[in-house]
């Protein structure tokens, strides 16, 4: 392996763990009446690995991730847990990573940013429609009061990382290049 892969193998190490303990040291309900929708900035790091590495180092990481914290961090949430982190997360980096494609330019990262916030969403909308039912031991239409929340959950979550991420990424490859 080449030194380029072992730093990306490095790098990727040590994101994740900041991921898992960012999501272990902040964490809370954006919205008390579903209080299972937990806010985390974990997505931060990924999206940083995501935009400097590409889509693939990204759902690596989103692998790793999910795995580790939903082992740890999030166990009470089983395997639904981890599932459902792959999917919002691995959703919003690969959008993110496909649309920013290598390309260096403000206008690319923000459009890649907005991607990521949609996919992670409209994905969520669906996942939700499977997953949170067998989780909270309910049926579809008990769901639906809390389904709008939901919905505005991904989106507020997905925006929130999303631009703390481009706003690190920036000051990351400015730092990086002047070194």
């Amino acid at each position: 392996m080449n030194s380029k892969g072992i730093h990306r193998i490095a790098v990727i190490g040590v994101m994740s763990a900041l991921a898992v303990a960012m999501a272990a040291l902040i964490n809370f309900p954006i919205f008390p009446m579903v209080p299972f929708l937990r806010y985390d900035p974990a997505d931060i790091p990924i999206i940083i690995v995501t935009f400097f590495f590409g889509p693939l180092y990204g759902i690596v990481m989103t692998a790793i991730v999910s795995i580790v914290q939903g082992l740890t961090v999030c166990a009470g949430d089983g395997w639904i847990g981890i599932l459902m982190h792959f999917f919002a997360t691995g959703a919003l980096a690969a959008a993110v990573g496909l649309v920013k494609n290598g390309k260096q330019s403000f206008k690319r990262d923000i459009i890649a940013a907005a991607s990521g916030i949609a996919a992670m969403t409209l994905t969520m909308a669906l996942w939700n429609l499977l997953f949170t039912p067998i989780y909270m031991h309910m049926t579809i239409s008990e769901l639906m009061p809390f389904y709008p929340f939901i919905i505005l959950f991904n989106l507020i979550k997905a925006g929130v990382n999303t631009s703390a991420a481009v706003v690190i990424y920036k000051a990351l490859n400015r730092f990086f290049k002047k070194n």
